[in-house]
């Protein structure tokens, strides 16, 4: 990926779902316009949810995401299914595609169910309306006889043109829009070989994109235009050849949007750097790893903070991941520590989460746990037997994603904190990291 990219954790997550062939990866490709997903009459053509990163117009940036059929059966079909639901978990928008010849069947309802569960935006799209013969007569009843509630509710005598039917759209616009109405919204017919409303489903995508909240700003929001902000980079064997890991570039392009100078440096040159700035900067961000001798250099009125942190609060969950550093304190000899990473990467000898964390974890309680280790997106849905979860800042997760790890730990009573408010709780310096956030100019 380019650095001038949008990442895809910053991107709107857009989930195909459905039965086999129902036509999602049709439907998929018409959307985008390219040969995204393999397409075949055989059904169980897709067996991977399949990710892309693209531009959508007119939604913008936007990752793409087919998964497999719903209904797919047997030992490795329920692998299928598992994957499927948890692409779940990082979807914006699901768009469930039924194959308007047969009509909604109860794994779409339960779908349907899935995504009220999760809180999901979705649309219902009937496919194959060339087949079913409802091309062009948006006023006939999809799904007919099939008894659920969920079933296509049009607008009544719409058609193709007509007031609150364009083009066979149902009202066309998502809920809390002029115009909208809950359930006929989110419903639209069409077709993926012929392109029937293919233009109108890009269209109810794009307004659902724009509904999204205005989110915190990384790091924006505590510091003014005109501020020095030095942020502490280590070049060390785990950093990456010839380029910043991803918090870092997007630290450094907040603080330019605002006005403000990022000044970058090692922390070996740390000490000279805040000598030859001739005034004390406004705010100085860290990598975790050397929050400890990062402290003893700055000032103590000069604000600090880590990227790790930054994330907290930008993925949501920096009070819990405050709160929650401190169950540290009452874990006894031999439970276990889940630490998980959002990204996969290959980990050198001095780790910061196989390796540091348990290390400095053993130093500061004098005891001796039980370390389990997960990265990229397999997060465990059973939590039994954990006793504290330590995630890093989810800089390659979305905030839906991160959420919900943060819900799936409360839901188990199990207490979940972030890596750099962690390792400042073990410094001694946690109060000192967050000072920066007490005031009514930040977002929490």
């Amino acid at each position: 990926m380019s650095m001038n990219a949008t990442p895809s954790s910053e991107r709107f997550h857009i989930g195909f779902f459905g039965s086999m062939n129902s036509g999602k990866s049709s439907i998929v490709n018409a959307v985008t316009g390219q040969d995204l997903s393999v397409v075949s009459e055989v059904k169980g053509t897709t067996t991977d949810p399949v990710y892309k990163a693209m531009e959508l117009l007119p939604a913008g940036p936007v990752v793409i995401i087919d998964t497999p059929g719903f209904d797919d059966e047997g030992a490795l079909g329920g692998l299928r299914v598992q994957k499927t639901r948890k692409a779940l978990n990082r979807t914006d928008l699901a768009v469930l595609v039924i194959d308007s010849a047969v009509g909604m069947t109860p794994k779409d309802e339960e779908l349907i169910s899935l995504f009220k569960e999760k809180g999901i935006d979705y649309l219902i799209v009937w496919n194959k309306t060339d087949i079913a013969g409802h091309e062009g007569n948006a006023g006939s009843e999809a799904g007919a006889g099939h008894g659920t509630e969920t079933g296509a509710r049009l607008t009544e005598g719409a058609s193709p043109g007509s007031p609150g039917g364009s083009a066979g759209k149902l009202s066309g616009k998502p809920e809390g829009m002029p115009g909208g109405d809950k359930e006929k919204s989110r419903e639209i017919r069409v077709s993926a070989k012929t392109g029937y409303n293919i233009h109108e489903l890009k269209e109810m995508i794009a307004a659902f994109a724009a509904r999204q909240e205005p989110k915190c700003r990384l790091v924006g929001d505590i510091i003014r235009p005109g501020d020095f902000v030095v942020l502490v980079v280590p070049i060390d064997k785990a950093a990456p050849k010839g380029r910043l890991i991803l918090p870092q570039q997007q630290a450094i392009r907040d603080i330019l949007d605002t006005g403000a100078t990022a000044v970058v440096v090692k922390e070996t040159e740390l000490g000279d750097t805040l000598a030859k700035l001739g005034k004390k900067p406004d705010l100085v961000v860290t990598d975790s790893q050397v929050f400890d001798k990062v402290a003893s250099i700055v000032p103590g009125d000069v604000p600090l903070t880590s990227f790790s942190i930054l994330f907290a609060r930008y993925r949501g969950g920096l009070d819990e991941a405050v709160r929650n550093a401190k169950a540290l304190a009452a874990l006894q000899e031999g439970d276990t520590i889940l630490i998980s990473e959002g990204c996969t990467h290959h980990r050198q000898c001095d780790d910061i989460g196989t390796v540091k964390l348990p290390r400095w974890i053993r130093e500061f309680t004098k005891k001796d746990f039980n370390f389990r280790f997960t990265s990229g997106t397999e997060f465990p849905d059973d939590l039994s037997g954990v006793k504290l979860v330590v995630h890093c800042g989810g800089c390659m997760l979305n905030e839906r994603e991160m959420a919900y790890r943060r819900k799936c730990a409360e839901d188990q009573n199990v207490p979940m904190t972030n890596y750099g408010v962690l390792i400042a709780y073990l410094r001694g310096i946690l109060d000192r990291c967050i000072a920066v956030f007490n005031n009514d100019r930040v977002c929490l």
